[in-house]
């Protein structure tokens, strides 16, 4: 009997696409407890809780060990791939007292400086980022 079949499954197309992570149900499920930490943050009392022993505060979610060395590390590619949206990690980041701007261009492996111009100029350039099966696309 084959898998059965869901109506976003066309989504999977989207894990050929380099530097692409797309937040989907699987991810979703994957990285609650890790978002769920995040919205924690929301709070000013957590904040203060998390910043004052991050490790004991983090032993208040289930977290996979993959998830909290992505969060002790500040690895916010590795958060992405372990269910971390980008927009619960916002609340994280936010608690650093960093932008949304200088996060993006850690995750790019670019300084703050090349990620704005990049930006301005329109992003990346689509050559050799359309396929991670197919670089000449």
């Amino acid at each position: 009997m084959s898998e059965p079949r869901f109506k976003n499954d066309y989504l999977d197309q989207f894990e050929d696409v380099p530097g692409t992570t797309l937040f989907n149900a699987h991810r979703s499920r994957k990285g609650f407890h890790l978002n769920m930490f995040c919205m924690s943050l929301m709070k000013e009392e957590n904040r203060k809780a998390f910043k004052a022993n991050e490790e004991e505060y983090l032993k208040r979610f289930p977290l996979t060990e993959a998830q909290r060395q992505a969060v002790l590390k500040r690895d916010w590619n590795a958060m992405i791939a372990e269910g971390g949206n980008i927009y619960f990690l916002a609340k994280l980041f936010s608690t650093d007292g960093l932008s949304y701007q200088y996060v993006a261009a850690q995750m790019t492996g670019a300084s703050q400086e090349e990620y704005a111009r990049m930006m301005l100029e329109g992003g990346r350039s689509p050559k050799g980022n359309r396929s991670k099966s197919n670089p000449e696309l």
